[in-house]
């Protein structure tokens, strides 16, 4: 796992292929992650499902409540099938830019 931070972003790349621990270890409760955009960079894990990206749903839900932005980049799966509540897109670029978007809107009052 690499944590990379940049402004009021944090990426947090899965560099071990593992999915089930990568979830446990991004699962625990950690202050820092929760004043934070959280980008979570699953492109380098090409064995990730949509079940398994459904996973990290909690995760978004929390970051939601906390007025913060959760994006997960995985490539080549069903964006259609991704569930409302999650934001998945296909590489790090489009992740900043959504959470760029995001965070106009919030200060728009969306």
């Amino acid at each position: 796992m690499k944590v990379d931070q940049k402004g009021h972003t944090i990426t947090i790349k899965d560099t071990q292929g593992d999915f089930t621990s990568f979830l446990d270890k991004v699962s625990q409760p950690n202050a820092s992650f929760a004043t934070h955009n959280l980008i979570i960079d699953l492109s380098h894990n090409k064995l990730v499902t949509l079940s398994d990206i459904k996973l990290l749903l909690p995760l978004a839900k929390q970051n939601k409540k906390e007025k913060k932005s959760f994006v997960v980049v995985a490539d080549g799966i069903d964006f259609n099938a991704v569930p409302a509540q999650l934001t998945v897109v296909p590489s790090v670029l489009e992740a900043h830019d959504m959470i760029e978007m995001e965070e106009i809107e919030r200060d728009l009052g969306f």
